[in-house]
């Protein structure tokens, strides 16, 4: 389940209007989010708070042999706006699942972000700012995201450990994203690593606005799926040492009338990875994932299945129903997955390791409920067993 400062990370996103799909690091986005979810270990309890619309704090205490934890705030320029509550807060926003790909839209106008006041120019790009610390390492990370234009962002992290070398690193990320093709350049100064990556989408142009009077000949059959292209190279200058990898992804769109699904195709030409994912949209709340890698340099391969159901409550359409008929009834402002009890997570390999997560809502409280087991290693079946718990206000 996504943490209570990955959530406002993500709102920041949506109401700054970036795209976060639309990017080659999100290629296998889908297939990691039903296969490679982390199962929590011990217990852990998460507490925050949305003090003003600009700052959030979060506090986080677990216990796994030691006694653990770590405090982060976090300040954004823009206001936050969505309900971060954890009694209302709608799960789709904090549980990854299945990823339904919007049509893609249309990058805003500079002048759009104009803001005049006397013929002086005093509009600011707005800025988020994220700092956390974990105790009792003494481990600190910082984030540092600035939206310089409507297609453009930096985003800077760092790390500060003893254990690091150098005492830490710092990782600094330019991407464009104008709709039709996304870039990102990349620089880290662990071996002063150069990147730079990119995703091109076939098809429709979201920046070519339509003909207020378009012709027979300008009047086509409406796209269902799209299709995409990437490819990511880097170069370490200290350990003169590099890596090339590249991609390929076709997905469906909402106007598609079928069973939604994904499907992606990765190569590491150098490491002779190959790796394949399908996952679909099998049912109103049942997603099915499958991955198979090879590597042509040692014939290794490794198959992966996963799936994810999420329950819901039966009596709650019979319940509407029923509240609808009386005079004086007015239906509250409710969350899309009000009707949710739970979302649960599975998954296996070909070496019969499992794991299994169980994700939902208890009241005021978000749980998340996991176990891994290997069934080869028959003294010790359960590799990690634990519970999650967050609280927001």
């Amino acid at each position: 389940m996504i943490d209570f400062m990955d959530n406002v990370q993500n709102a920041f996103y949506e109401t700054s209007h970036w795209n976060l799909d639309n990017s080659y690091g999100a290629l296998n986005a889908t297939a990691r989010a039903l296969l490679d979810f982390q199962t929590p270990k011990g217990l852990r309890l998460q507490i925050s708070s949305l003090a003003a619309p600009n700052f959030a704090t979060s506090y986080t205490i677990g216990s796994v042999g030691v006694v653990d934890g770590s405090v982060s705030y976090l300040y954004s320029s823009l206001p936050v706006q969505r309900e971060l509550r954890s009694a209302n807060l709608a799960l789709r926003h904090v549980i990854r699942g299945y990823r339904h790909l919007q049509e893609l839209r249309r990058p805003d106008e500079k002048w759009w972000w104009e803001l005049w006041h006397d013929g002086v120019r005093i509009d600011n790009r707005d800025t988020l700012l994220y700092g956390r610390i974990f105790l009792p390492q003494s481990t600190l990370e910082a984030l540092y995201l600035r939206r310089l234009s409507p297609t453009r962002q930096l985003k800077i992290t760092a790390v500060s450990d003893s254990n690091l070398n150098n005492g830490g690193t710092i990782l600094a990320l330019l991407q464009t994203d104008v709709g039709k093709y996304s870039t990102e350049y990349m620089y880290s100064t662990d071996s002063a690593l150069l990147g730079v990556r990119g995703l091109y989408n076939f098809g429709y142009d979201p920046r070519v606005a339509p003909t207020s009077t378009p012709t027979a000949e300008d009047v086509v059959e409406p796209v269902h799926g799209r299709f995409s292209a990437g490819a990511e190279l880097y170069y370490g200058l200290l350990n003169k040492s590099g890596g090339i990898s590249t991609g390929l992804r076709f997905t469906t769109l909402p106007n598609h009338t079928g069973f939604p699904y994904t499907m992606t195709l990765t190569l590491n030409p150098l490491m002779g990875n190959l790796s394949s994912t399908y996952a679909v949209k099998a049912g109103k709340n049942l997603a099915l994932c499958s991955r198979f890698d090879f590597n042509f340099y040692s014939y290794e391969s490794e198959l992966q299945l996963g799936c994810e159901l999420w329950r819901r409550r039966s009596n709650t359409e019979v319940e509407w129903a029923v509240k609808k008929l009386r005079p004086e009834w007015k239906r509250p402002i409710a969350s899309p997955d009000d009707d949710v009890s739970g979302i649960l997570k599975a998954r296996v390999d070909q070496d019969w390791r499992i794991g299994v997560l169980w994700e939902g809502r208890i009241k005021e409280l978000l749980f998340t409920l996991g176990a891994s087991v290997d069934l080869r290693k028959r003294e010790q079946i359960f590799r990690a067993v634990g519970i999650e718990l967050q609280y927001s206000s």
